[in-house]
């Protein structure tokens, strides 16, 4: 049975820190790029970072860069969301994404989300 499951959400205010953390199971957690996304009140999902395999490559939205880190710890099938400076404009439901695309067919994995609120 696939599960993702996301914990580390929470209400911060403007400049503090969270880290989000995605436990897999289910599926050979080594094998599939990881992304955390996101959706605000009114709006659609965002990709806010993605890492591959390996963790050799991570790519993130214009809107974090600087601000956040994806890793990952293929021993402990986890992902994590380093979230520093957040900003009201961060608030949102976090999910994190397993995806793999073999000969052009792609599996997508999603948790349930965590929220995310960063308010004064």
């Amino acid at each position: 049975q696939v599960q993702l499951v996301e914990s580390g959400g929470g209400l911060v205010q403007p400049g503090e820190s969270l880290r989000l953390s995605c436990v897999v199971s289910g599926f050979l957690f080594s094998d599939y790029a990881m992304n955390w996304y996101r959706q605000g009140p009114g709006k659609e999902r965002e990709l806010v970072a993605g890492i591959s395999s390996t963790g050799g490559i991570t790519n993130y939205a214009d809107s974090v860069k600087g601000r956040f880190t994806i890793s990952r710890d293929n021993a402990k099938n986890t992902v994590y969301l380093q979230m520093n400076s957040l900003k009201p404009e961060d608030t949102a439901v976090y999910y994190c994404n397993a995806r793999r695309i073999v000969l052009y067919k792609r599996f997508d994995y999603w948790g349930q989300g965590t929220q995310v609120t960063v308010s004064s």
